[in-house]
């Protein structure tokens, strides 16, 4: 599997930030992680990268003042350039121009964005109120850096200010506001993350409070962990084709989201085994039991779509959040799911999926990369269904469409 996407762009924020070189190795080279190198590279942080004889590519980090502009960032569809580097901008006390593509500009922005203001940066909106595009000046921030946020719409909002705390001035007090935490464990993964690298962060006892004190952050060698939200399409498969699939150097503990991937399969009917040699096999029973699921997050595509192919009916809960992302995927799901003969009801935060007789049906991704996978899981079990622009997916797994023929080959190649 590629490298996560998640840790990679939380890696390269934090050497941007720190006070000597960095060097991160198996960085994953995606459209996402492009748009962050390109936007690092425009506050003038030196970036070298080396290709390594097993394929993986090292970033070498240099930091330095941060150029305070005016510059123009192009944030594409990735959330976490448009969430994470805005903070960056009011570290530099930049001014920026942010913008993205048209589909970037219907993702909410303002949680973030109204924090940056209260601690003084001036926001100018060219559109809509709380999107894309805008310009931020940070060039007057406060030394008081406290600041309530909205975190409902997506976990991105707290993580983006977490990862600048110790630099800000005076650190960082940051509180959740009233109501639902989006995907917390990526909260959870930034917080871990920052604590590997000897940040201090203090966690308030209802874990919806944070503080950070200000200081250096030292430079840093990492090696990025697989992406194992991406390894789920490729799990899955064992269960929806009835085989067997191995994903190599499967971490024993990672704070990454598609860690769930090991409870969830096993609930629904896969033999699970992590050996010691760090490889996870999945084994397809011939049974896919229904699944009543919270907060899979961005799991949840490829969970539905195997949901689709299970014997009784599921239910995923905690996941309106998802309607802000690359775009709206609990619509997006009903609309495509049910195209292949299930009974889909998408309501404000849940998915209910109840599995009819299969038919084949042509697959919209919406530009949406999870949307494409989930798609191609369907594939492997109904013939006949086709995904409309697979390309997709490199917005984190450029490979995508060669890694998943060479596993069909495979099985072919059994009979």
């Amino acid at each position: 599997m590629p490298a996560s996407k998640s840790l990679t762009n939380r890696y390269l924020i934090l050497a941007a930030l720190a006070s000597s070189p960095s060097t991160i190795h198996n960085t994953l080279i995606s459209r996402d992680t492009e748009l962050m190198l390109s936007a690092l590279a425009g506050f003038g942080v030196g970036i070298k990268r080396t290709e390594q004889a097993d394929g993986s590519t090292t970033v070498d980090i240099t930091p330095g003042q941060l150029a305070a502009g005016p510059l123009a960032i192009d944030c594409g569809l990735a959330g976490t350039v448009m969430r994470f580097v805005p903070p960056l901008a009011a570290v530099a006390g930049a001014k920026v121009a942010f913008d993205g593509d048209a589909a970037a500009r219907v993702r909410p922005m303002a949680p973030v964005l109204d924090a940056l203001a209260a601690l003084g940066a001036r926001i100018d909106y060219a559109g809509s109120t709380g999107m894309l595009p805008f310009t931020i000046d940070a060039s007057e921030l406060k030394q008081d850096a406290e600041v309530v946020i909205d975190a409902s719409g997506s976990s991105q909002f707290i993580s983006a200010l977490l990862l600048v705390g110790q630099a800000l001035p005076g650190g960082l007090k940051l509180r959740a506001a009233p109501g639902p935490i989006a995907s917390p464990d990526h909260i959870a993964m930034t917080v871990q993350t920052l604590r590997d690298l000897g940040v201090e962060v203090s966690v308030d006892a209802d874990a919806r409070g944070w503080s950070i004190a200000p200081g250096q952050l030292a430079g840093f060698t990492v090696t990025v962990e697989p992406d194992l939200s991406n390894a789920g399409p490729f799990l899955a498969a064992a269960l929806a084709s009835h085989g067997t699939v191995r994903v190599p150097f499967w971490p024993a503990r990672t704070t990454q989201v598609g860690g769930k991937w090991v409870e969830i399969l096993a609930a629904m009917g896969a033999e699970v085994s992590h050996g010691g040699d760090g490889v996870l096999t999945v084994r397809g029973t011939g049974v896919i039991r229904g699944i009543d699921y919270a907060d899979a997050s961005e799991l949840a595509p490829t969970l539905a779509a195997l949901c689709v192919l299970a014997d009784s009916p599921s239910k995923l809960t905690g996941i309106g959040h998802l309607r802000g992302h690359e775009t709206d995927r609990l619509a997006a799901l009903e609309t495509e799911l049910s195209k292949v003969g299930a009974r889909i009801t998408a309501t404000a935060d849940a998915l209910e999926i109840v599995p009819g007789a299969l038919q084949a049906a042509d697959i919209d991704s919406y530009e949406d990369h999870r949307m494409a996978t989930a798609g191609a899981l369907l594939g492997l079990a109904i013939d006949g269904v086709r995904v409309e622009n697979i390309a997709t997916t490199a917005k984190t797994m450029p490979d995508f469409p060669q890694l998943w023929s060479r596993m069909a080959a495979t099985a072919k190649g059994q009979g």
